[in-house]
């Protein structure tokens, strides 16, 4: 291998191991690459003849073996053009590599996608195998923290094992919320009739407004380390700390998310710094509880085996199942393997590309 094709397979490694689970950017390579071989309606040399069209193409991919697309801005997803990733001179050396050999590095690409996605699908094994006495939620977040595909997307597994636990027990506890007017309100209620029924479900006939308690996950996000990760109906908002809080990302995390009730879930060592940090900046009544990994751990514990285990555990279990196959749905990948045969690419062993 020649040094500039090292140096053009170092920085595609590169954005690879940077990549989250879902490997947007990679493939958004790989289709590049597909296109300049077959399709051959691109320049790898002139960046505009790929930039915007490649992203449909990669959404084309996305949409369906993930069920989603990326949802960051235009400004992010280009970052993948640029020096320090993968720009229009790294891309034509890949091409020709990948035109001599077939296809070789958009196979490279993919094989480690699905090599991705299989690690995923021992974290979905684990839990449909699992019973509510076997169950470990540590050694479930080890799977993820011991394979290094799959560190880039560990908040997300946490926001799965918080979603599960809060949204089974919320469930299970048949909580309410209501919505109700104030009687000396009633002639602005009449003038604003219509907003009340529309947006708030009351009227001067049904004064009360009555719904189950319920957290919703917000879903991806454009950035790992800020913002809101869920919320609730009855006000609350949820941000999911897995990594180290620094004064500069709590800043971020509490401007960026206009609840006033926010609940910080953390590991274990960072609660005193956290409430440290929240204490200087004059934000700590904005924050409801700090609830750490091990309150975490014990409140699975109970679900799982505690008195209330026959109510709880298998919905728990059935939760998280649920919800990792939601975010992740190639975590079976069956249309993966055949799309990679459809191509070619399993014709390429696991290390044909050194």
């Amino acid at each position: 291998m020649s040094s500039n094709l090292k140096e053009a397979k170092f920085a595609l490694d590169k954005v690879i191991k940077k990549a989250r689970v879902h490997l947007y950017k990679p493939i958004q390579i790989a289709e590049i690459l597909y296109h300049d071989r077959v399709v051959k309606d691109v320049n790898l040399n002139n960046l505009e003849s790929y930039r915007t069209k490649s992203r449909k193409w990669r959404d084309i991919i996305c949409s369906e073996f993930l069920g989603r697309c990326s949802t960051s801005s235009a400004r992010y997803q280009d970052d993948v053009f640029n020096e320090n990733a993968m720009p229009p001179h790294l891309f034509e050396i890949l091409g020709k590599e990948n035109r001599a050999k077939k296809g070789i590095v958009e196979a490279y690409i993919y094989i480690n996608f699905k090599a991705r996605y299989t690690q995923m699908s021992t974290g979905l094994g684990y839990c449909l195998k699992a019973t509510p006495s076997s169950f470990q939620v540590k050694d479930f977040l080890n799977l993820f923290w011991q394979e290094p595909g799959l560190r880039r997307s560990i908040d997300k597994m946490y926001e799965i094992v918080v979603y599960s636990l809060f949204s089974v027990l919320v469930d299970a506890l048949n909580i309410s919320v209501e919505v109700s007017l104030d009687k000396d309100k009633s002639g602005l209620l009449r003038e604003f009739q219509d907003f009340a029924q529309q947006i708030l479900s009351i009227s001067e006939k049904k004064p009360c407004s009555k719904t189950s308690a319920k957290f919703f996950r917000v879903g991806v996000t454009n950035a790992s380390d800020r913002g809101l990760d869920m919320w609730a109906n009855f006000g609350v908002a949820v941000q999911i700390k897995h990594l180290s809080l620094t004064e500069e990302l709590a800043e971020s995390i509490v401007e960026s998310v206009s609840a006033d009730r926010i609940i910080i879930v953390c590991k274990d060592s960072e609660e005193k710094m956290i409430l440290s940090l929240l204490n200087q900046m004059g934000w700590k009544a904005r924050i409801q509880s700090i609830v750490t990994e091990g309150k975490l751990a014990e409140w699975y514990e109970k679900a799982l085996r505690g008195g209330y285990k026959d109510v709880l555990g298998k919905k728990l279990l059935k939760e998280l199942a649920n919800q990792i196959a939601s975010e992740f749905p190639s975590a079976e990948p069956t249309g993966l393997i055949k799309f990679i045969s459809e191509r070619r690419y399993d014709k390429f062993s696991d290390a044909f590309w050194k």
